[in-house]
């Protein structure tokens, strides 16, 4: 197929294309480590992509949360 014929088809189908990749490498994941390491490692890369995106919008985030969780001044 020439390329231009590629991307208009993955552009007309991009929400299926993408489901089916994601499916299929989380099958591949839970069959090959199993289905605890594997949520284990989903809540691992939700909690890192919600610190991340705290911490872009937020650049105090880290030391907001610190200053909830530990007593005052107990960190620095």
């Amino acid at each position: 197929m020439n390329k231009e014929k590629l991307l208009e088809f993955y552009n007309l189908h991009r929400g299926g294309i993408n489901g089916a990749l994601v499916g299929f490498a989380a099958a591949t994941v839970i069959l090959l480590i199993g289905i605890f390491k594997t949520l284990f490692l989903a809540i691992c890369i939700g909690t890192g992509y919600y610190v991340g995106k705290r911490l872009s919008e937020d650049k105090d985030y880290i030391k907001n949360l610190l200053d909830r969780v530990l007593p005052p001044g107990s960190y620095r």
